[in-house]
């Protein structure tokens, strides 16, 4: 079995912090520690993970850092690196990155650009490209987690960053029906999205050698009574368009149980994947997210 890279592991405890979006979301307003992770993924072959932050109250961020880099400095559980919160259109966004400086296992940063405080539009802000290109000069990357109708904003953002690394989240949000063709777009849900579009924005993205996409996310919004198949336009057209060396694999732990168990979405992409060759498979499986992580 080839070993498995989550470059998308979330994990919060309750006690220790506070998710305001949780109040919304009822099914995941739980404890979900990383022994609970350990066991989810028990049988599924992941060898290393990176942490994805998990927008705690802005007031706890430095405590999250801390958290995850302890969790990343032991030898108990497979955590190697971090992609942290951060708002990189803040007047002090520099200063709060320079707090990790010297901090290994901070790898980038990530602010979700989804929800209805982030207009549309906010990624090309002369301010947040300003926050991109520090990042790009500080060896960070961001994430891009965004409405798939704006993906075209993206391509702007990237297009102006060509020195910054990009990780495209949840194969940009797409909605895996809308994808295969199953369903027609419901188009005054702002998380829906053209099919056409989606597909051409993808190819944009992936057109720029610094930008990534991590196969993600789709879990979550799939149907209930799903198979690979269902999912699988949707990861081969991320593939298409990145190539083998420009996707990685993310679990989105717990939020993927909204689909399914993290092992059945382990299994079904380890079965999307099967038709590529063996060296493929490993790269998009585990050696990309070495070599672009920095994972020792």
């Amino acid at each position: 079995m080839i070993p498995i890279v989550d470059t998308h592991q979330h994990l919060w405890d309750l006690e220790q912090f506070s998710l305001p979006w949780l109040a919304d979301v009822e099914a995941l307003n739980d404890n979900y520690r990383m022994d609970d992770y350990q066991r989810a993924t028990a049988e599924s072959g992941v060898a290393k993970t990176v942490y994805m932050e998990v927008d705690v109250a802005p007031e706890q961020r430095f405590a999250e850092v801390d958290f995850v880099s302890d969790l990343c400095a032991r030898d108990d559980n497979p955590m190697a690196g971090a992609v942290i919160s951060g708002s990189p259109g803040d007047a002090g966004f520099a200063d709060y990155l320079a707090r990790f400086s010297d901090n290994a296992y901070v790898k980038g940063v990530r602010q979700v650009l989804h929800v209805p405080s982030a207009a549309r539009g906010t990624c090309v802000e002369p301010r947040f490209v300003e926050g991109m290109h520090l990042l790009g000069s500080m060896g960070k990357c961001f994430d891009l987690c965004m409405r798939p109708s704006e993906l075209g904003d993206a391509v702007a953002l990237v297009e102006q960053c060509p020195d910054t690394l990009f990780i495209v989240d949840h194969c940009g949000n797409a909605d895996p029906q809308v994808v295969s063709g199953d369903v027609e777009p419901d188009l005054e849900n702002p998380f829906s999205h053209d099919r056409q579009q989606w597909m051409d924005d993808m190819q944009a993205l992936g057109a720029h050698a610094n930008v990534v996409c991590k196969l993600s996310g789709i879990v979550a919004r799939a149907p209930q009574g799903w198979t690979a198949e269902t999912l699988a336009p949707t990861v081969e057209h991320c593939i298409a368009s990145f190539g083998a060396d420009g996707a990685v694999f993310g679990g989105d732990w717990p939020v993927c149980t909204l689909g399914a168990p993290l092992g059945e979405w382990v299994a079904a992409l380890r079965q999307i994947v099967k038709g590529h060759s063996e060296e493929e498979q490993r790269r998009i499986l585990h050696d990309n997210a070495v070599r672009l992580y920095g994972l020792a």
